[in-house]
């Protein structure tokens, strides 16, 4: 039974140890806690709050292990991700600051955590909260962390067959050079945190629009595959970390069945025929169970396969469930 649940148990135990250091240091510290739990009940609620996230990461690595289950699973909890991230942010809007992560509020794009690093010179808890998701789980960031990409998810779900994105790359780099220029123009022109507000939620409404046109009508991600500058920066740094997705190439057959299931644009046939997903890819799972052949595989140095898989999904979850935990507006 306890080598049944083994992934489980490991990263509830994970889960547990990482969210109780946070609550004593906290403590320790006399700061705001970070888990919402103990701002409610405070000297237990963080406690309850641990148990709780813990029990729910163990049942969610058990569901996604198998390898059928992965996409429904993922859907799932990172809707359940953004749920939870928007409807703090309402709140915190409406005056309950108890849903503040410190004393102040911040605009919650993604794009941010490139351009404010670069308007304010300085490299703050969100740049260094995205790098370490990288570090440990590659780019899971953009495929089960990040809030707006499970809107971009269920913006693209449906019936329907996704589309390519035709310039991708140029996109990309253009979306990317645009907020960088903008982030050094507002620093070398001094401009108000009016302005910088500005800037930043138009970049966001544009996002949202992206959303809710382009990848709902072509049934592809296009915003985190296109706009998104960190899905841009993420696809190249994503290689510090040792996890791979490969296509083992005598198996395949050919058969294009995974393409259709990738909403990253990260499997179309010259991907295929180069034994590799494009640039794009996630590592988010959805295609393996459509492979009739077995053919595409996670690889975690010398782990390959089912092993490999299993540890990028607890490394993942673990993640998942630890920021689900905290306060982060």
């Amino acid at each position: 039974m306890i080598k049944k649940y083994k992934n489980s148990i490991i990263g509830a135990s994970i889960v547990a140890f990482v969210l109780g250091m946070i609550n004593i240091k906290v403590r320790l510290d006399g700061v705001k806690p970070m888990l919402l739990g103990e701002r409610f009940l405070p000297n237990i609620g963080g406690w309850i709050e641990i148990a709780l996230i813990s029990v729910y990461a163990a049942y969610v690595i058990h569901k996604m292990i198998t390898t059928r289950n992965t996409a429904k699973w993922r859907k799932l909890t990172w809707t359940i991700f953004s749920v939870v991230f928007f409807s703090q942010l309402i709140l915190a809007l409406l005056g309950f600051d108890m849903f503040l992560m410190k004393h102040s509020f911040h605009l919650p794009i993604p794009a941010l955590i490139i351009g404010s690093s670069i308007y304010t010179l300085q490299f703050g808890f969100m740049p260094i909260l995205f790098l370490s998701t990288v570090i440990l789980s590659g780019p899971a960031w953009c495929s089960q962390l990040c809030y707006f990409g499970a809107l971009d998810l269920q913006a693209s779900s449906g019936l329907g067959k996704p589309q390519k994105v035709k310039n991708k790359a140029l996109l990309k780099s253009t979306f990317l050079i645009i907020v960088i220029s903008v982030a050094v123009l507002l620093r070398v022109l001094n401009l108000s945190y009016l302005w910088t507000s500005i800037s930043a939620a138009s970049f966001g409404v544009a996002g949202i629009f992206v959303i809710l046109f382009y990848s709902r009508k072509k049934k592809m991600m296009y915003h985190c595959t296109t706009f998104c500058p960190i899905g841009t920066v993420l696809q190249y740094v994503k290689y510090i970390n040792p996890f791979r997705m490969y296509i083992e190439q005598s198996a395949c057959t050919l058969c294009m069945q995974c393409t259709p299931t990738c909403k990253y644009d990260a499997l179309n046939p010259e991907d295929i025929k180069a034994g590799k997903p494009g640039l794009s890819c996630t590592y988010c799972g959805d295609c393996v169970s459509s492979c009739h052949s077995s053919s595409i595989k996670y690889k975690f140095f010398n782990v390959k396969g089912q092993k490999a898989q299993n540890i990028w999904i607890v490394l993942t979850i673990v993640l998942h469930a630890i920021f689900l935990a905290l306060a982060r507006i």
